[in-house]
This record gives C-alpha cells, sequence and structure tokens, in this order.
C-alpha cells in the first residue's frame, strides 16, 4: 500500500459517510412538479464551494474509432491505444464512435426512456429501490440521505453476461416491478444491455492492448460479468446555480460507457477546473471507474465528475457499468507491478466494494482509498 494504514485511517474518518441517516423530514422529489419551483428545497441546495459554474470550458477527449480497430487494421490499433492510454492516465475519459450499436436500439432506448420517467410518481415508485440495494428506482435519495441531494431520477437494474440468466433477465425484472404492460421496455432494454455487454468487452480489449499487457487479459477476466445498467432523468430546475444533478464523485465500478441526449450536463475536474463533455449523439462516453483503476495498479486513472442541470430543458443519459462477477479476485496483472510501482491496492471483490458503497459510504473523490482502509480493518477484526 503507498499509504500507511494509519493516515488512510484518518482520512476514512474525516471523510465517511453515515448512510443510514435516519431523519423525521423527508423531502419529496416529485419531478413533475419540482421542476417548476423557484424556491429549492434546502436539502438540494449545495455548498457554495461545490455550486457549479455558468460558465465552463469544454474537455477535448479522444475520439476513437472502433470500426478500425474491430476490422483488425494494426495501425488503427496503434493510433487509438496511443490516445486511449495517454487519456486514461491524465484523466480516464475517451469516446468512441463506429461503435457498432445499432442506432434504432439507442433511439428506442432513449424514447421508452421518456415513457418511463414520465409516469406518475406513484407508478414509478411500483419498482422503488429499497435502501441497501443497487436496483430499482430513485426519486433523487431522498430515503438515503439528508443534505446535498441530487436533481434526479434513475432507475437501474441487473444485467449478467452468464448466458444461463442473461437472456431475459432485464425483461423478467421490468415485469415483475411495473407489471406486464413494460415488457415490451424490459425487451428494449434487454437488447440495449446486451449491445453494452459487447461493446464493453471490445473495449477491454483495446485497453489490454495500451496497458501492454496480454490483449485479451482484461476481456477474458470480465467475460462473465456481473453488471449495472441506469437510467437518468435530470428535470429542469428554476436555480441550476444552486444544486447539482449528480455531485462530484468518482465511479466505484470498472468501466462505464455513457450516452447523453443533445443537452450538456456531464463535467470533469482536470488540474482543480471543471471541465465539460460536448454532447455527441454519435458517441459514447468512456471512463474508468475505481475498480479498473485498482486492477490497473494505478496505472490508469477513475477521474471526479459530476452532472449540472440547467432551467429550461430536461437531460436524460444511459449509462452500462461493467462490474466482474462478484466473487472475482481484483488483482492487477504482473506486468504492471514491478519494484518502481509496487501494490497500490489490497486485493478485493467487487462484492466488498458495492457493500460498502450501498451500506457505509457515499461515493465521492476518496471513495477507493476510504474503501481499503474500510477493508484492512475488517480483515484485522477476523
Amino acid at each position: 500500500m503507498a499509504t500507511s494504514q494509519s493516515s488512510m485511517s484518518q482520512h476514512f474518518q474525516q471523510s465517511s459517510y453515515q448512510i443510514n441517516n435516519h431523519h423525521s423530514h423527508r423531502v419529496v422529489f416529485d419531478a413533475s412538479v419540482i421542476q417548476n419551483e423557484t424556491n429549492i428545497p434546502k436539502e438540494f441546495i449545495w455548498p457554495d464551494h461545490e455550486q457549479p459554474s455558468l460558465r465552463t470550458q469544454e474537455l477535448k477527449v479522444p475520439l476513437i474509432d472502433l470500426g478500425s480497430f474491430l476490422s483488425g487494421d494494426p495501425l488503427a490499433a496503434k493510433e487509438s491505444c496511443n490516445l486511449i492510454g495517454q487519456a486514461c492516465q491524465e484523466h480516464g475519459f475517451f469516446m468512441v464512435v463506429n461503435h457498432g450499436v445499432d442506432t434504432a436500439l439507442i433511439a428506442d432506448a432513449h424514447k421508452f426512456m421518456n415513457l418511463f420517467f414520465d409516469l406518475p410518481l406513484y407508478e414509478k415508485q411500483k419498482a422503488q429501490r429499497k435502501l441497501g440495494e443497487n436496483f430499482g428506482y430513485t426519486s433523487s435519495f431522498t430515503g438515503r440521505f439528508a443534505s446535498k441531494l441530487p436533481w434526479k431520477e434513475t432507475f437501474s437494474f441487473q444485467y449478467c453476461a452468464d448466458q444461463k440468466t442473461s437472456s431475459t433477465m432485464v425483461e423478467d425484472y421490468f415485469r415483475s416491478k411495473l407489471g406486464q404492460d413494460f415488457v415490451k421496455l424490459g425487451k428494449v432494454y434487454q437488447d440495449y444491455s446486451h449491445a453494452m455487454s459487447a461493446l464493453s468487452l471490445n473495449i477491454m480489449e483495446l485497453l489490454g492492448i495500451s496497458l501492454s499487457v496480454n490483449r485479451y487479459h482484461l476481456k477474458n477476466f470480465f467475460e462473465d460479468h456481473d453488471s449495472i445498467v441506469r437510467l437518468n432523468y435530470y428535470p429542469p430546475c428554476q436555480k441550476p446555480e444552486l444544486t447539482l444533478g449528480t455531485g462530484p464523485h468518482s465511479d466505484p465500478t470498472s468501466l462505464t460507457i455513457l450516452h447523453q441526449d443533445h443537452v450538456a450536463g456531464l463535467e470533469v475536474l482536470i488540474e482543480n477546473q471543471w471541465r465539460c463533455i460536448r454532447p455527441n449523439t454519435s458517441a459514447f462516453v468512456v471512463n474508468i471507474g475505481d475498480t479498473l483503476m485498482a486492477m490497473t495498479n494505478g496505472r490508469y486513472k477513475s477521474c471526479l465528475h459530476r452532472a449540472v442541470v440547467n432551467s429550461n430543458t430536461a437531460r436524460k443519459s444511459i449509462a452500462f457499468f461493467l462490474c466482474p462477477k462478484k466473487d472475482k479476485m481484483v488483482i492487477p496483472p504482473a506486468e504492471l507491478v514491478d519494484q518502481e510501482k509496487s501494490r497500490l491496492y489490497p486485493n478485493f471483490t467487487w462484492s466488498d466494494l458495492l457493500e460498502f458503497t450501498q451500506k457505509h459510504y457515499r461515493a465521492d473523490m476518496n471513495t477507493l482509498d476510504a474503501f481499503c482502509t474500510w477493508l484492512l480493518a475488517n480483515n484485522n477484526r477476523e
């Protein structure tokens, strides 16, 4: 470990956020009502130093042509690897085009997202996410946190690459939570999840090459993944300068593949400055998560990012969070560990990190370090 356990323990004590925070008053986030309010409830107002800037410069992220790479062109593969390697060592964000995902499927995924989030609140709450779970519907996180609430709704569901369970699991989830009328939505997101699974494994192959390890090492590790898909809806806000759609955090997962609509909102912290990533509906935004940062022994970065809102237009996005099978041990390849670059993080499983973020900690810029402290402390007690 690069950081001493005592200093990490001190850091954890300072930054840990108690999730099971019971409070007597619980604000209701009904997007159809709250988007017209000029008096923003205090629970959604962020501290002055965290409030968004009205003017943010664009972050130029590399645009990777996957079509050339997948065609087997060695020069295209080399160029893509160089671009990805540089971006992942600096901030962990890049875009992919010619990705092979059907544009009609992407359009349907956005169309049906509108149908879901336009439902009355009580209908969406049939799929309400329970405390400690990571699947289901949330109207902000009003049942989980008491302050700095995000200005958004989400609906999350599981996708497993295991062929025995993957063929209808998303359809089945929509049917069980929302009823027979939503099977068509479930089928669209089943197909979308399957397409994201294939795309994520192709990207993992490219990342393996860029790291100069066996090109199939990461792809093989994630081939039986147990991942999360999340639909995000950010309604308009009459005082967007006071709140955030999603607070500053790094993703605890391995790889995020995000499709944005045409509305800007995604921002990344670079050299202590927030920079925006311009929407490109032909591309997917890809970023490294904490789990992959640990698996690359810190070579590739999991960067702080957030989402801002505006007063005029709703914003929607679909995130696919690639995660390893829960019992797999996250260990960097031997090529990424040597005398100059010793191990930065202990071995852990995704189920350990998932439990930590769902029950003990609110994801932020320090999630991975705090998790390592918690993990070591638990292991020492055993």
